[in-house]
């Protein structure tokens, strides 16, 4: 039988040093991590989604307002209105506008998107707006998180399917659990060279839909801007597959200004501001890149024009008109002056802000049914977007979220 091994004094030293590298390295490690600067504050419990209202309210007053600046709009998912301000985003009661929870970092926020029940908030640190986190919108509760190289600054949108996340060197498409199917435009370490097809181009604008992306971008030694349209979601993330790509040759396209408005299964839309020889207009395309259909517009779209998709059509807010286009062909529906913003649905009709209140319209046609009367306070003419959760709506003014509840001031 063997004697059994005895520890020296040196095996002794030796183990106690490892464990202080390991210590060491786990210190480091959760120094540098994103843990070590987060907050997270989930909600006691879940807040039910009030029913929305049979019959539209008659009146409406604001019941509480608070910071919003890093939201692109009204956000109000199930019972929760949400709010992002510096490195917070916060999830509220819509009606007292109490916290029911908060997402807290020690970096600041690039902006704040909603889709599938969830909240997406991407933060900047020294690579971009690099860091994303997935909560869930009820509770706060972390589901996951992304990491990539991005620009300082980013707009995201939400398609339904897609997150889009833009900036103007480049882009990237997201799925619901924040996986990246498509990274396009400017790469720091490309593991394959030249998989993006042109580089050095700026991205002007961009929209996505469930199964097309289009891009807008001035590219080097092209004297107009280039319309890309391309597979959200191709089998490589790090190789664009275009369905088409062409130079603009309409007027519109050889000035600042134009833009992706909205994109469907076979068309694309954009703006393309006016020229001294042509009027701005609405010029759908197809998959090709072959224009379709234009449609000219009365006036310029303003810097603060805004697009939202409800329902079976697109809503363009021009900046002082709201326009409704079929949300296949693009072909405009309707179209009313002086409004304020982007609208919402509740009880079966589209409410729309305008200077007195709440104009309720039929989606249809956009006949006017009723006028909600609705006094805003600290108001200085900023583009509305508005939601709802139940009867409650949710008016994004600059940046500032109010909650607007059924009846009239008392005090």
């Amino acid at each position: 039988m063997l004697a059994p091994e005895r520890r020296t004094r040196a095996d002794v030293l030796t183990a106690v040093a490892i464990a202080a590298l390991v210590a060491i390295a786990a210190a480091v490690v959760w120094w540098h991590s994103g843990v070590r600067g987060t907050q997270s504050v989930t909600a006691a419990e879940t807040l039910t989604p009030p029913p929305t209202p049979e019959q539209l309210p008659t009146a409406y007053s604001e019941l509480w307002h608070a910071a919003d600046g890093a939201a692109f709009r009204a956000i109000g998912v199930g019972g929760v209105a949400v709010t992002a301000e510096g490195n917070t985003v916060t999830g509220r009661n819509p009606v007292s506008g109490e916290q029911v929870w908060k997402y807290q970092r020690d970096i600041p926020l690039c902006g704040v998107e909603f889709q599938f029940g969830t909240v997406i908030a991407t933060y900047r640190d020294d690579r971009g707006c690099s860091q994303t986190t997935l909560l869930n919108a009820e509770t706060g509760a972390r589901l996951t998180a992304r990491s990539s190289y991005m620009d300082d600054s980013v707009k995201m949108s939400a398609d339904g399917t897609y997150v889009l996340a833009l900036g103007k060197d480049r882009l990237e498409m997201w799925r619901s659990d924040l996986v990246r199917t498509l990274e396009y435009g400017y790469v720091d370490a490309p593991v394959n060279p030249r998989t993006q097809p042109r580089s050095g181009c700026t991205l002007i604008s961009a929209a996505s839909g469930a199964s097309r992306l289009a891009v807008l971008e001035q590219c080097p030694k092209e004297t107009a801007d280039r319309l890309t349209i391309l597979n959200p979601a191709p089998k490589d993330s790090t190789t664009p597959e275009e369905y088409s790509s062409h130079v603009l040759t309409e007027p519109g396209g050889t000035v600042s200004g134009a833009r992706v408005l909205a994109v469907s299964d076979s068309r694309v839309v954009l703006y393309l501001p006016g020229t001294q020889s042509s009027a701005p207009q609405f010029a759908v395309y197809d998959l090709s890149g072959n224009r379709i259909a234009t449609h000219q517009l009365s006036g310029p779209l303003s810097d603060n024009a805004v697009v939202s998709h409800l329902s079976s059509a697109y809503y363009v807010f021009t900046g002082d008109s709201l326009v409704a286009l079929n949300a296949t062909t693009f072909d405009p529906l309707w179209g009313i002056p002086r409004v304020l913003g982007t609208p919402t649905l509740m009880s079966g009709k589209l409410l729309v802000p305008v200077v007195d209140g709440l104009a309720a319209l039929d989606p249809t046609t956009g006949a006017q049914t009723a006028r909600i009367p609705m006094q805003r306070t600290n108001y200085h003419n900023e583009p509305i977007t508005l939601n709802s959760v139940g009867p409650t709506i949710l008016e994004r003014r600059g940046t500032e979220l109010y909650a607007l509840g059924p009846g009239q001031r008392t005090s």
